[in-house]
């Protein structure tokens, strides 16, 4: 007598899982094989992430390491941990409360000035109906964003030179007397914060304009006929219509609130206007490249990459706790 034995319902779910998964498996290559130019197109870019911002993260280990300049890979791999001390001495720092409320006040200034310029100059642009003068006045003003900050800085030098600067020029020949512009902490951020919007605001406008072509035309016919003005149309249409745009911008800026400006403030700075310019990124390029403390401005750097993460995630938190699409 033969007896049958019967296959457990749990290894007959087994098999169509494997197959289903080699078949997801097969049709992931079958898929990427059938794109492989646009594959190709992002492997630039994907390199670019990987090489420059993944592969130097093996680096924070630097940062609870106490490395000299002569320690080498060898000392980045052997010498011993020394715990949080770095951090600790960085909070403790004479410097630290200066070199905080300067970043974060300069940032400040940015994002107050620099975040709703770009909004108020594509509806200003989006306005204007002569096709001309529209695409003239949005080419002019993102021009700017093409030059380096090396050369928008040396514009910024010459204009306020006390020494031939037309500025200055311009203030003597009204009756006034020429003045340091530059050394002076009552300007210094007037000035960062201007130059940065004057180079970036054109191009700001672009997403904007791009995110205002999308809103139905039919809309703004009605509202007309409702009898609402060109200010109730904006209010009640246009911002709305480009509301997502605003947010997932204004949760990166709040992300890179950090992130005062580097170059243009390494340019620009001297140690007369140290007291209101010194951020945590020139004070990170002093200690480490030219003091040589490379664990302690390591620590620095990984204390600033873990606080814009948390202004990151608070800023997305906040934006989906308002009913607003967020980054993820």
């Amino acid at each position: 007598m033969t007896v049958e034995i019967s296959e457990s319902p749990l290894a007959a779910l087994d098999r169509p899982t494997l197959r289903g998964t080699r078949y997801n498996f097969a049709g992931i290559l079958k898929a990427i094989n059938k794109n492989k130019f646009y594959y190709l197109l992002a492997l630039p870019g994907l390199l670019y992430f990987l090489i420059f911002h993944y592969l130097p993260m093996f680096g924070i280990v630097v940062a609870f390491k106490d490395i000299t300049p002569f320690s080498g890979l060898d000392g980045i791999l052997h010498e011993p941990f020394v715990g949080l001390i770095h951090f600790k001495h960085w909070i403790q720092s004479y410097y630290f409360v200066n070199v905080m409320g300067n970043t974060l006040i300069i940032s400040g200034l940015k994002l107050l000035v620099g975040f709703p310029a770009p909004i108020i100059l594509a509806l200003l642009i989006n306005e204007v109906r002569t096709t001309w003068f529209k695409r003239g006045v949005q080419t002019i003003s993102y021009m700017p964003h093409f030059l380096s900050v090396v050369v928008v800085s040396g514009l910024v030098m010459n204009l306020l030179s006390s020494q031939g600067g037309l500025v200055n020029q311009a203030v003597v020949a009204l009756g006034g007397k020429s003045h340091a512009y530059l050394t002076d902490p009552a300007y210094f951020r007037s000035i960062l914060v201007s130059s940065h919007v004057w180079q970036h605001v054109g191009w700001g406008t672009i997403l904007y304009l791009a995110a205002m072509s999308g809103i139905d035309p039919q809309l703004y016919e009605a509202a007309m006929i409702d009898g609402a003005n060109k200010w109730q149309q904006i209010r009640h249409i246009t911002l709305p219509g480009i509301a997502f745009v605003i947010v997932i911008l204004f949760i990166f800026a709040v992300g890179g609130l950090l992130n005062a400006g580097f170059e243009q403030i390494l340019l620009l700075y001297s140690p007369s206007v140290y007291s209101v310019s010194d951020i945590i990124d020139t004070y990170v390029y002093r200690s480490g490249l030219l003091g040589m403390q490379y664990s302690f401005a390591t620590a620095v750097g990984v204390f600033k990459s873990v606080l814009a993460m948390i202004l990151l995630l608070g800023a997305n938190w906040f934006a989906r706790r308002l009913g607003q699409t967020g980054i993820w």
